[in-house]
């Protein structure tokens, strides 16, 4: 008949495989200051660690850890994925960083929280959401 399948859910944890994988890739290029984008979506978390002119260093997401469906937008997703962008740039040698969030989903403050906990200082944090002056066009009054 066929070897039967056995399906682990993971209760919200960090799949090692994936995680251990994307440390493994060791990075070449040492600097000491650059620049963190995070981008908080209600779905999805994801930073990247550039240089001081914009070249990507480092990157993950909650989904490249192996988060799927709705656990993806959750603050605890994204502070895993700050803790690993911050593993990958205390082995580049990075001391200090900008931070530039972009975003409304919840994973805003502890993408940070996870990143600065690995001992790099945040020398100025940024907000780029992108906010709209008129928004869409309201919706015609109702007759009654």
């Amino acid at each position: 008949m066929g070897k039967k399948r056995i399906i682990k859910k993971s209760g919200g944890q960090v799949n090692e495989g994936l995680k251990s994988r994307s440390l493994a890739r060791t990075i070449k290029r040492k600097m000491d200051t650059g620049r963190l984008h995070i981008e908080a979506t209600y779905n999805n978390t994801k930073v990247v660690l550039t240089d001081t002119a914009g070249g990507a260093v480092a990157w993950s997401s909650s989904g490249a850890l192996g988060f799927k469906g709705a656990r993806k937008g959750t603050p605890f997703a994204a502070a895993k994925v700050g803790e690993l962008v911050g593993e990958k740039a205390a082995s580049i040698g990075v001391k200090n960083v900008e931070v530039v969030i972009k975003g409304v989903g919840s994973g805003r403050e502890s993408a940070l929280r996870g990143f600065a906990g690995k001992g790099i200082g945040v020398t100025k944090i940024q907000d780029t959401t992108p906010v709209p002056f008129n928004g869409p066009r309201p919706p015609k009054p109702r007759r009654v």
